[in-house]
């Protein structure tokens, strides 16, 4: 039995097309988080060695289990925290990244993981 794909969108409002944009939202969500994947890859083998104090501080956040996302939309970047961080993350995020001026504060902000990143 031969399968013929239709060149036609389908009608919209339908299942076939919430089916379809489901489906290319997904597949263009997950082409997004290889290129993402592959720049940082690609940054961090030219740069290895020769991190920022904000891009350290951020890792570390992350490494002790840290939850704050980023916003970034017109360059501003805003952090949300839904889920409570463990004791460690919390500690150091108000020990070692509040204390900072406000543009390195920024900076690290910059390196967390966005509200996008799944």
């Amino acid at each position: 039995m031969m399968t013929v794909k239709s060149t036609v969108p389908p009608e919209s409002g339908t299942d076939d097309a919430r089916s379809a944009d489901t489906e290319r939202t997904e597949a263009d969500r997950k082409r997004a988080l290889e290129t993402a994947r592959r720049n940082v890859s690609s940054t961090l083998d030219r740069h290895s060695g020769t991190e920022t104090l904000s891009l350290k501080l951020a890792k570390e956040y992350l490494s002790l289990g840290g939850h704050r996302r980023s916003m970034i939309d017109d360059n501003i970047t805003d952090v949300r925290q839904w889920d409570e961080d463990p004791r460690e993350a919390e500690r150091f995020w108000k020990e070692r990244v509040e204390t900072l001026s406000k543009d390195e504060h920024k900076r690290v902000e910059d390196f967390l993981l966005t509200i996008n990143t799944p």
